[in-house]
């Protein structure tokens, strides 16, 4: 776990620090405007759709241990080096480029966990997981309140030494997975061949997992043609899909735009990322309270629907504070509460959806699923704060309250449709009117009620 919270952390730094870089004259130093900047942005998303599945179904074949750890270090590459890039050309490639590296990382870590932990577990790792995105977050901004006052030192500008210091960083991250990251339950040694546990407790690992959740053996080295495409038709994804793009592409916006937004409140260009970095910490507690909860009380349908409420609602509060620039302090309350409640729902849903495959392959194509649809809600967000618009961004408001309350109409989607699914299961086992593989289990006396009943 702490391996994998790492590399996320390096993650979030070399996707989000662009946004602390907007304070320090990133747009004019490179070139661009500022919808060309969205464009880009875009771009990073669109590599990460692009290449989700395709990156989850290596992961499967090769494993996380040299997968993961491949892919830190390309996007560490990149990272690094687009601090020295230049004009629209240079912005738009880099992007995309930092999203082909980036893509399968989440839902390849996603899958990890659930082969290593319990169902009843896997909402609060998946929790824990976020931490790394969240504190990244929050420390960035933090960070790049000092870096940023390195501009001039060797006649490099303040955000090129924010993305050469944090690139070097997430390349030390590869290294260290790659000698430390367990291949997997069967084998869990690393490259340095350290032995973490004694041959009992190997056993102890494997067989825990597999009689809590059968389901989780893996029978196959790859990914088979009726898993993918028995997951992609699979309607019952599609809410949760719908949910994520539409919860998440606001969460965008602010990863980009926050650090400006408080600036135009009224606060000093490069201390409005540490002011940012405050709603970022109320996220990361929240997101593992969120976690435990959901484990504690064996719900994650209802913690989801709770957690995207607040974040609708604190929106909405920001289409009003946007009609009173004069109210500082109040709009700087709104959005940072907002901040902190944009994405606690989200480990939540994705261990809901994990918990709800019937296999190891199918798990592993619907966490890539989930984050294609972060992703596509990032191509969405990318574009939510236009120029013209600016400073207020009374439209781009107005549209990120509308796109959250239809996610909200998603979450209640989600869990009604898991309640009817299985009120009909139940009555099902009550008349005896089953049939296919629930009837074979009946037939064998095998208790089947919760087996085959739907995680809420």
């Amino acid at each position: 776990m702490p391996l994998l919270v790492l590399g996320f952390f390096a993650l979030q730094f070399d996707r989000g620090n662009i946004g602390n870089a907007l304070t320090d004259h990133f747009l004019k130093d490179v070139g661009i405007t500022q919808n060309q900047f969205n464009v880009g942005q875009q771009l990073l998303s669109v590599g990460i759709v692009l290449l989700e599945i395709p990156s989850n179904i290596i992961l499967y074949r090769v494993g996380p241990r040299a997968w993961i750890t491949g892919q830190i270090f390309c996007w560490g590459l990149v990272a690094t080096f687009q601090a020295f890039q230049k004009g629209l050309g240079a912005f738009l490639v880099t992007r995309l480029l930092l999203g082909f590296c980036e893509s399968g990382f989440i839902p390849a870590s996603l899958y990890t966990i659930t082969t290593w932990y319990k169902r009843d577990e896997t909402s609060a790792r998946f929790g824990a997981f976020f931490i790394g995105n969240f504190a990244a977050q929050a420390t960035s901004g933090l960070i790049a309140y000092g870096v940023l006052h390195m501009r001039g030192v060797c006649n490099l500008a303040g955000w090129q030494w924010l993305f050469i210091i944090e690139g070097l960083f997430t390349i030390t991250v590869s290294f260290i997975l790659m000698a430390f990251l367990p291949k997997n339950p069967f084998d869990p040694v690393p490259f340095t061949r350290i032995q973490y546990f004694n041959e009992r407790e190997k056993d102890i690992i494997r067989r825990r997992v597999f009689l809590d959740d059968p389901t989780k053996e893996k029978k196959s080295k790859n990914v088979t043609r009726a898993e993918l495409l028995g997951t992609l038709g699979d309607w019952k994804m599609y809410p949760h899909v719908l949910m994520t793009i539409a919860g998440l592409a606001p969460s965008n916006t602010m990863t980009s735009y926050a650090p400006t937004l408080v600036n135009s409140f009224g606060y000093a260009r490069l201390k409005s990322n540490a002011i940012t970095s405050i709603g970022m910490w109320i996220l990361t507690v929240l997101a593992v309270l969120w976690g435990v909860m959901a484990d504690r009380f064996h719900r994650r349908g209802p913690l989801v629907f709770a957690g995207i409420v607040p974040w609708a609602a604190f929106a909405i509060g920001s289409v009003i504070g946007s009609y009173h620039p004069k109210q500082k302090k109040a709009r700087l309350a709104t959005l940072l509460l907002g901040i902190g409640f944009s994405n606690v729902w989200h480990p939540c849903n994705a261990s809901w959806v994990a918990l709800n495959a019937k296999t190891p392959g199918e798990r592993s194509i619907r966490m890539a699923m989930m984050i294609m649809s972060a992703n596509a809600g990032g191509i969405i967000g990318s574009q939510l704060f236009q120029s013209s618009d600016a400073p207020l961004y009374h439209t781009g408001w107005a549209a990120i309250a509308g796109i959250i309350c239809f996610g909200v109409l998603m979450a209640i989607v989600c869990n009604i449709q898991y309640w009817f699914l299985n009120r009909r299961i139940d009555k099902g086992l009550a008349t005896g009117r089953v049939t296919g593989e629930v009837a074979e289990e009946v037939a064998h006396g095998a208790p089947v009620t919760e087996k085959f009943r739907y995680r809420l």
